[in-house]
């Protein structure tokens, strides 16, 4: 028996062809969904309905999609947060929800530190101005012997904490979970998000959304934190409240910000770009091929143990795999 097995994420397949060959060796056809297309809900309950598993991005994967999927046995995410997910309506369904947790938190750590410096050192304005015919002087700030705040210490926040002792930074971390093991082994603080916020010259965004951690960085947060200070969040757009963020930009009550993430995507016509003290990405955190490798392994792997009964790593909704 050979297993359709649908693909919406914008990057499963395309860059990297291990995990798609490892799905054709184990039975299973393979569709993947053109780069670009942006499915409308009409369109991923046409994928659900005709598939045994699917392979999601970001795209909202919602109780109605669910419904539609009738011979539907698992949804793979690609990735880590399942924050898109209808996880109560796949558990109703009996759909087994997995995903890929830490498969890119190297190169989301990566990207963190090229935020900071591009914001520290203004390199995205620099590169501008030199192929524009320009030769400006740039004064940027250092980064080095500056204290860092992360706000989220799971495996991605902790690789942040690494690499962090290459620059001489202190490093002050707020979490609900602290690791005090890891804490004492790097020599990194844990405190509540308010000493963080206000201590930090740099802060960067590590925790999922999720409706505890919704704008849980909002007008009053920002108002903690240094005038001098920067912002990076490569977690979700919905963990910072965008409005107060662009408030506070444009009355330079904080110096700047990168964001990978926004509260819609694609971010067209956020007023956050017409900013130019924001950096904006296009969620490109995990778009390393290596990572990209690893995270599709990951997710086929999942599929295949699934479909042939097995129980899978990383599974979100293990009540469903029990009865």
């Amino acid at each position: 028996m050979r297993f359709k097995i649908v693909s919406t994420s914008p990057t499963f397949g395309f860059y990297v062809k291990e995990p798609v060959d490892y799905l054709e060796q184990n039975g299973c056809e393979v569709e993947l969904i053109p780069q670009g297309k942006k499915l409308t809900e009409d369109e991923l309950v046409a994928c659900a309905g005709g598939s045994d598993a699917m392979i999601v991005g970001v795209e909202k994967i919602t109780r109605r999609v669910l419904t539609g999927g009738n011979r539907l046995k698992v949804i793979a995410k690609h990735g880590a947060g399942v924050d898109n997910i209808d996880m109560n309506a796949a558990t109703e369904r009996k759909i087994v929800v997995t995903s890929a947790p830490g498969a890119n938190s190297d190169a989301v750590a990566d990207l963190t530190f090229g935020l900071f410096l591009s914001l520290a050192r203004k390199i995205p304005f620099a590169d501008r101005s030199v192929k524009a015919g320009g030769w400006p002087r740039i004064v940027g700030t250092q980064f080095n012997g500056k204290t860092l705040g992360i706000v989220g210490s799971g495996q991605i926040g902790k690789k942040v904490a690494k690499r962090a002792t290459g620059f001489d930074l202190k490093v002050l971390i707020y979490d609900v979970v602290k690791d005090h093991e890891f804490a004492a082994r790097h020599g990194v603080q844990y405190l509540p998000l308010d000493e963080v916020l206000s201590q930090s010259d740099f802060v960067s965004i590590h925790v999922p959304l999720m409706e505890a951690t919704r704008n849980m960085i909002g007008e009053r947060e920002l108002g903690l934190m240094k005038k001098e200070a920067f912002l990076v969040n490569i977690a979700r757009g919905g963990v910072v409240d965008e409005k107060a963020l662009f408030d506070a930009l444009k009355e330079q009550r904080i110096r700047g910000a990168a964001l990978d993430v926004f509260s819609q995507e694609p971010a067209k016509g956020n007023p956050l770009l017409e900013l130019e003290n924001v950096i904006a990405t296009p969620h490109m955190g995990m778009y390393t091929s290596e990572a990209l490798n690893v995270t599709g392994m990951i997710c086929v792997r999942n599929i295949v143990a699934v479909l042939k009964g097995n129980k899978p790593e990383f599974l979100n909704n293990p009540q469903v795999f029990a009865v």
